[in-house]
């Protein structure tokens, strides 16, 4: 898989960093290289992809909760931080990549053969898993790198915010099929609109943010 890739997309930057950015859409492409379960390879490959992004993607000028103040504007537009990712995935791969990373920094495995097995028998279980709905924030705090697991409603918000929409459609479009009661909705927003700003999620500017293709 990793010579057919490489025939089709071959480097086009002076870092290896950039290699894997069209992995993603090659396997949709050329499903066979993902095995049987294709779902589940896009996964783990947009995760990583994520990951990397996260880590050294570009920050902007953060806004913090007290620059929020005229968040109950329904024109307002907000930026997310072009180093975000917001993923809908239908298998647990950040618990899946989280557990084979902590493994490989375990020293306690007997050999490098067990630790591939063992590997190899976790990747297995997440295989058999019935795929579901789960949504996904990748982003960093303080040069770490984070998976957070965010509800239906908030990926949708931030998502359409994203796309250079305001508060207002956002919001709408969050709860246009939720199941969240009414009653709930006005301290949900106001909640997930407080930590997002506390982590720094949102930036300066007056357009969507826009990430480099490679």
């Amino acid at each position: 898989m990793s010579k057919a890739y490489l025939m089709d997309c071959p480097s086009q930057s002076f870092t290896l960093r950039n290699l894997g950015a069209r992995l993603e859409t090659w396997l949709r492409k050329h499903p066979k290289w993902a095995g049987s379960k294709q779902e589940l390879a896009i996964d783990i490959t947009r995760l990583e992809w994520a990951d990397i992004e996260a880590f050294d993607g570009k920050e902007e000028p953060p806004l913090r909760p007290e620059n929020l103040g005229g968040i109950a504007d329904a024109n307002l537009k907000l930026r997310l931080q072009p180093y975000i990712s917001l993923l809908d995935l239908k298998y647990p791969v950040d618990d899946l990549l989280l557990e084979v990373r902590k493994e490989d920094e375990d020293t306690d495995f007997a050999s490098n053969a067990f630790q591939e097995k063992h590997k190899r028998k976790r990747v297995q279980a997440v295989a058999k898993l019935n795929p579901a709905e789960i949504f996904l924030a990748v982003h960093r705090v303080d040069d770490s790198v984070y998976f957070r697991r965010i509800e239906r409603e908030e990926f949708v918000i931030l998502g359409t915010l994203r796309d250079g929409k305001s508060v207002g459609n956002a919001i709408e479009a969050a709860f246009r099929k939720s199941r969240v009661p009414s009653g709930e909705r006005a301290e949900s927003v106001r909640k997930w609109f407080q930590n997002w700003a506390a982590l720094g999620w949102f930036c300066r500017g007056k357009g969507p943010a826009v990430r480099e293709t490679f």
